[in-house]
């Protein structure tokens, strides 16, 4: 065991600057004997740390590792298990109780008695020994000469001093006098044992001779004991003042760290009081403007605007954990609902009023300085012009942000306002547009009194032919496909070269068809491109003001690049017309064209009604209509291609196109049934579709009606085009290429819908070719 305390010192704790006192061979209880050293260890510098070190052998080697060590002043308890008899077995309580086997009661004894002393000495008896005998406590006292291995074994170590080098050198020159002092160790030792012995002896007949000098010596010794156990009383008070420093110091530590803790603690209460004042504190001006504020002045609605979105602000801001159980945050959380349901009431009594009273006042603000409601109604007769609601929307524009509010916070309130608005505006809208197409009529009627006499002097409205002419609409809506888009870009073509001559190319066709002459049929034109360009402006303006007011339109995103700033620094990317659909979502679209179908329900019917008389005066109307209409819905496309104008002025385009072309008219029926899901070689089977049906519309195109056609489309173009030689050619290289598309879309139908049938156009498109070549080489 000496060998093993000798190995220890020197690989592991002289390196760490510990010296071993104790040491003890243990296993753990219960477990298989894997044995390992637990020492007893002290730091050589002050202050002193004693330990209690684990130390294992290595499973590849002889020597030695530190596995696991631990404070002495963590050790609560030593358990000897037994006071009484001898039991290998004892218990050191740390964090966790930990139960170990030495491999002999002595050597177990010896290791308590070593920490007894420790514990005695550096710890003031913290440590608590159960189990433990008397006899070996009271053993284990210190006194003037321990020969306790700990006591022994520390006292060594304490007084240990190496050699200086003036003791190396007089240790070198006496082993050089002697020979064998290496060679014979032993030898040597009884030598200078002997020479010892023999300086002893000389020592002490010289002190015996000296007795009186031993005497004054034993009576200093005294007086220096006396003076030592005087010294260590002193040091004994100081050690209890210093514990008694220490033990207030240890006080103040504690203290100041829940002086730390109280003050973080406050820190974090400030910061939650301050989070909860910023946040959900609402100032006494936005609460009076809720309750009380003018919604019919801009500052009053402006004061309205900041403070709801101060209230929707505090309303939505995230709660931390906890906040939501303290009194004053629900306290707050009522006032805002209060204050919410209060605003949203009488905002919504405030527009409604505003909804009843505006219609009937913005058209009125004309009649003043004499001028009275008929004046006014003779004189948008006379013009043939709308009543222009733009003073109503502005001023309800200024509730945008209001009605934004509303639509977050007061879903149902948002609603019933916006039926309200659409319930109002269509009384108004329904009234107006029925006045303007009685105009528009009135006007058509003069125009057909002036070239035939009184024959449409008295056009009255029947509701049979009314009620077949909307339900005709409605079973054609759907896509414009076929020869109107072709005529279409034909009127588009026209009118983007010269607008200014875009009305004379409507004159294209058969003249002699019409008794009416040039003038009658310009000034029909005029009558209704005048009212396609009154509807035009309405719709848009009431659809743009619909959209913005009721907060329908989704913002458009950024571009890549740009950094949205509150304070307008980088203005929002506007997206391009044709992109404009991307940026409002398909339930708001929705939305904006129910209210936009109800605002104007009556709009598609008297323009129905209306193109029924144009046909019923002079059926070659159906071709300036047809134009006309093509352009509009050209432009409104372009605007907005999901617009309300642009289905609408489409669904009306497809009556006026069965008006003018029955071909057409058959083919986009098969296109519809096979769009419905019916097979292409079925819809012979359909009734209205079936061969024989198909013939009848064939023959009614025969070549030579086709060239006499093409013939005096081509006078008429000649005849409005400017002089410019190469325009005409680019027009009627154009219509001849439109032809052919149209005739091979058709010839294709044919062939896929009515396989093996053997119909076919009359002609053929090298007929075609040749009548528009010949055509053109004879004028």
């Amino acid at each position: 065991m000496t060998a093993i305390k000798h190995a220890l010192q020197r690989d592991i704790f002289t390196p760490n600057d510990e010296r071993l006192l104790s040491i003890v061979n243990v296993c753990k209880a219960g477990k298989k004997k894997k044995n390992c050293f637990l020492c007893a260890t002290v730091t050589t510098e002050r202050p002193v740390q004693v330990r209690v070190v684990k130390v294992k052998k290595s499973d590849k080697g002889d020597f030695y590792k530190r596995q696991m060590a631990w404070e002495l002043r963590d050790l609560a308890e030593v358990d000897a298990k037994d006071a009484s008899k001898e039991n290998p077995e004892f218990d050191l309580h740390f964090e966790k109780v930990y139960r170990w086997v030495a491999s002999s009661t002595a050597e177990k004894n010896s290791f308590i008695s070593c920490i007894w002393k420790l514990n005695q000495r550096y710890l003031r008896k913290k440590v608590e020994f159960v189990n433990v005998s008397s006899q070996l406590l009271e053993e284990s006292v210190p006194s003037g000469e321990s020969q306790s291995v700990a006591g022994g074994d520390e006292d060594a170590l304490d007084n240990y001093q190496e050699l200086n080098a003036r003791e190396e050198q007089d240790i070198e020159g006496m082993m050089e006098v002697c020979e064998y002092a290496i060679s014979n160790a032993e030898a040597f030792a009884e030598k200078l044992s002997k020479e010892l012995q023999v300086l002893d002896g000389a020592n002490i007949h010289s002190i015996m001779a000296s007795e009186k000098q031993v005497n004054i010596l034993m009576q200093l010794l005294d007086e220096a004991l006396s003076e030592v156990d005087t010294i260590e009383g002193k040091m004994s008070s100081y050690e209890e003042m210093l514990q008694s420093v220490k033990e207030q110091m240890d006080q103040i530590s504690q203290s100041n760290r829940l002086i730390q803790i109280s003050n973080t603690n406050n820190g974090k209460l400030l910061d939650e009081i301050q989070f909860l004042v910023n946040y959900m504190d609402l100032s006494k001006g936005h609460i009076r403007a809720l309750q009380e504020g003018d919604l019919s002045s801009s500052k009053g609605i402006e004061a309205c605007i900041n403070a709801s979105e101060a209230l929707l602000q505090c309303m939505n801001v995230a709660l931390r954990p906890g906040h939501e159980k303290l009194m004053a945050v629900k306290q707050q959380q009522h006032l805002f609902t209060e204050l919410r349901d209060t605003f949203a009431r009488r905002l919504t009594n405030h527009l409604n009023n505003v909804f009843v009273h505006q219609p009937l006042l913005i058209p009125c603000a004309a009649y003043v300085q004499g001028h009275d409601q008929s004046s006014v109604l003779s004189q948008h007769m006379a013009e043939l012009t709308l009543p222009k609601h733009s003073p109503l929307h502005r001023d309800l524009l200024r509730y945008a942000k209001l009605m934004e509010w509303l639509k977050n916070t007061q879903r149902e309130k948002y609603e019933g306002l916006s039926r309200t608005y659409v319930d109002y505006m269509t009384r108004l809208y329904e009234r107006e547009i029925k006045d303007f197409f009685e105009v528009a009529k009135i006007k058509m009627a003069g125009t057909a009194k002036e070239g035939k006499g009184n024959k449409f002097a008295t056009l009255p409205r029947k509701e049979s032919a009314l009620k077949q002419e909307t339900e005709s609409l409605h079973g054609s809506s759907g896509k414009l496909t076929g020869s109107t888009s072709s005529l279409n870009k034909l009127a588009v073509q026209g009118s983007s070269s010269r607008r200014s001559q875009s009305s004379s190319l409507l004159d294209m066709g058969n003249m002699s068809a019409s008794d009416l002459d040039v003038a009658d049929r310009t000034k029909f034109d005029k009558i209704f491109e005048q009212v396609l360009s009154e509807l035009e402006p309405l719709c848009l303006a009431e659809q743009d003001f619909i959209s913005k007011f009721f907060k329908l339109q989704q913002h458009p995103t950024l571009a890549q690049g740009e950094v949205e700033e509150s304070d307008g620094g980088v203005p929002s990317r506007q997206p391009p017309p044709g992109e404009y659909r991307h940026f409002i979502s398909s339930t708001e679209k929705d939305m904006v064209r129910l209210m936009m179908n109800k605002v104007f329900q009556s709009i598609e019917t008297e323009l129905n009604s209306l193109i029924a008389l144009g046909d019923k005066i002079d059926s070659f109307h159906s071709l300036y209509m047809l134009v006309k209409m093509s352009h509009h819905v050209w432009t409104a496309e372009n605007v907005d291609p999901a617009s309300y104008l642009s289905t609408t002025l489409g669904n009306v385009l497809v009556t006026v196109k069965r008006n003018f072309d029955k071909c057409i008219h058959f083919f986009e029926g098969v296109e519809a049934r096979v769009a419905q899901g019916v097979r292409e070689d079925e819809v012979s089977y359909q009734l209205a579709f079936n061969k024989q049906e198909l013939r009848k519309v064939i023959k009614e195109y025969p070549g030579k009606e086709v060239k006499k056609g093409l013939d005096n489309l081509y006078k008429k173009v000649d005849k409005h085009l400017c002089e410019e030689e190469s325009l005409l050619q680019v027009v009627w290289h154009s219509m001849q290429d439109e032809f052919i598309c149209q005739y091979k879309h058709f010839e294709g139908l044919i062939g896929r819908c009515y396989p093996g049938s053997g119909i076919t156009m009359e002609f053929t498109i090298g007929d075609m070719l040749e009548y528009f070549s010949s055509i053109a080489q004879s004028h």
